[in-house]
């Protein structure tokens, strides 16, 4: 995410008053805000700026970091923007991030909710060969990802900062997809009731239901929220029709029936998924008066939870 600070709130501003720096993910707010770094979305050559500077008296609550592209052997971090300040662990391809270990608790430390978002556009291992496969490479990532343990032998990326929870955005075929998601929950849940920290599984799944890639998992296993991507797709806010005529394509009431009739967290977050500039989708990026329209009628479904935006 690249979109200034000054050009969110002009976004937000016409849906929520901002009081100021807000918390984490709050599961019973309808004001949560989610933009996702890493991939440099307003396509302009420095554009984005290091994480940390989107923590320090904004609006947004939650930062998914996109992405974790390659899962198994090697598993690859991408961060498009050349401002990571990233180097690799010796003989290998992973990134070794200084600068966003540093950035994860300065972030966190301002009660801001940090996840990192697996797939992406760029993913292509296709998920699995078998649950068991799947469960390792989970409690694999936990290992790298979660809570340091007194384990030397594993590298981990963001040293000794520990994500708030993971982040799904698989956009293709995944095959073992939800016992992957299962024993991250389990790893999560375990760490929350032991430790006390909240950890959080959310998923960005595109407007067309049931999502083609994540289906499966969202029916399966407890989420969070998620921030349903409601561009590039008939389904898109675009599409939205006012008054009498109904909200047209537009199908946010098919994902909070989901949020309360087929998911197994029955008080999942939906979260609006929205472009956060002209240039940030292919198709789908609203403003204005449109934008307040889709808000309002978005608001009126009781499993709504705030927007992402990419």
């Amino acid at each position: 995410m690249a979109i200034s600070h000054t050009s969110i709130v002009a976004l937000c501003g016409c849906i929520f008053l901002l009081p100021g720096v807000l918390a984490g993910f709050n599961p019973s707010a309808t004001d949560n805000i989610a933009i996702y770094w890493g991939q440099n979305s307003i396509n302009r050559a420095g554009g984005q700026q290091r994480l940390s500077s989107y923590c320090s008296s904004t609006p947004f609550n939650i930062i998914p970091l996109a992405f974790l592209t390659s899962i198994k052997n090697p598993t690859s971090l991408n961060f498009a923007n050349a401002g990571d300040n990233c180097t690799t662990f010796p003989g290998t391809q992973l990134l070794q991030c200084p600068q966003i270990e540093e950035d994860i608790q300065t972030c966190q430390s301002l009660g801001k909710t940090i996840l990192l978002s697996i797939g992406g556009a760029t993913y292509t291992e296709g998920g699995f060969t078998s649950a068991d496969e799947a469960t390792t490479w989970a409690n694999t990532l936990w290992s790298m990802f979660g809570p340091p343990t007194s384990d030397s032998s594993v590298l981990r990326p963001f040293g000794s900062a520990t994500v708030d929870g993971f982040d799904f955005d698989f956009e293709a075929t995944t095959a073992n997809l939800a016992p992957f998601a299962a024993a991250l929950r389990a790893n999560m849940d375990a760490a929350s009731s032991s430790g006390g920290r909240r950890f959080y599984l959310s998923a960005a799944p595109q407007c067309p239901f049931p999502d083609a890639a994540m289906g499966e998992a969202l029916s399966s296993v407890a989420f969070d929220f998620v921030s349903v991507q409601f561009y590039n797709n008939y389904c898109g806010a675009t599409s939205y029709v006012s008054g009498a005529g109904g909200p047209g394509n537009f199908n946010f009431e098919t994902w909070d029936n989901w949020a309360k009739t087929v998911s197994p967290n029955p008080n999942v977050k939906v979260l609006l998924g929205l472009p956060g500039s002209a240039t940030a989708a292919g198709s789908g990026y609203v403003s204005g008066q449109q934008l307040t329209n889709v808000i309002d009628y978005s608001r009126g479904f009781s499993s709504f939870g705030g927007v992402m935006l990419w």
